[in-house]
């Protein structure tokens, strides 16, 4: 029991640490219509990462991690140009950016014998296994993120909310993989959307309830930690939207 602990604990954090930042822009991803945003930011922020590693950067995390910024704000500024310049065709491009990203990391990685196991990691990730220095990482960026939101809130434009945007992603895509990054932005968001009162308390409930069920379901049945918070996150935002119906609603 101790050891489930020591290792369900650690993955709880960076859960909590994924949706203190994702939650909110999340409800901003869906207001602006930019669905695919955070896998393009993603999914380019692991280009970096998978860059990062071809150059046997890997013994230099510091060095791994500017790469993958560095990549991160390049694909939030190409973002933003979109957004700006063809805003009626941003969420075509936007989904063919994270395409030609995806492709791009098949290619780069065709000749590593561990591909498979790379790409694996980088779309469901490795929450059961952060680190303690992966986690005070991000709670230290989380609140630099969260205090810079606060503080410029409606006052910045197109390209300073995908540059938080991509620091954030850029962090929490090393720590729960690409398919927690999208459910814990869009899920909660999507489930507490038209809800005028307590919105982000039952967005964060939802998050939480999803993180908590889904990792106690990955130990008690042996599954996937990432897909099984991904499903458990559905179904609890699922329990929240029945909540809100009236009984004799059609579901």
């Amino acid at each position: 029991m101790n050891f489930e602990l020591d290792i369900l604990l650690p993955a709880f954090l960076a859960g909590l640490l994924v949706l203190a930042t994702h939650i909110p822009f999340g409800m901003r991803v869906l207001q602006r219509g930019v669905i695919f945003a955070d896998l393009a930011v993603a999914q380019i922020a692991g280009l970096g990462v998978i860059a990062a590693g071809l150059l046997d950067l890997q013994g230099n995390p510091l060095l791994v991690q500017v790469v993958a910024v560095i990549s991160a704000l390049c694909g939030a500024a190409l973002l933003a140009w979109i957004e700006s310049r063809r805003p009626e065709l941003k969420e075509a491009a936007i989904g063919l950016t994270f395409v030609l990203a995806a492709t791009a990391g098949i290619l780069m990685m065709s000749r590593d014998v561990h591909a498979g196991e790379h790409l694996k990691d980088l779309l469901v990730g490795q929450i059961l296994w952060v680190s303690d220095s992966q986690l005070i990482a991000t709670a230290a960026l989380t609140a630099a993120l969260l205090a810079t939101w606060q503080l410029l809130r409606g006052r910045f434009g197109n390209l300073g909310f995908y540059a938080l945007f991509a620091l954030a992603i850029t962090a929490s895509v090393q720590l729960v993989g690409v398919y927690l990054v999208f459910a814990s932005l869009i899920l909660p968001a999507l489930a507490t959307h038209g809800r005028v009162r307590y919105r982000l308390p039952w967005a964060y409930a939802v998050g939480i309830a999803g993180y908590a069920l889904g990792l106690g379901l990955s130990v008690w049945f042996d599954l996937p930690a990432g897909a099984a918070i991904v499903w458990a996150m559905a179904l609890a935002g699922w329990a929240a939207r029945l909540s809100r119906m009236p009984a004799n609603a059609d579901i």
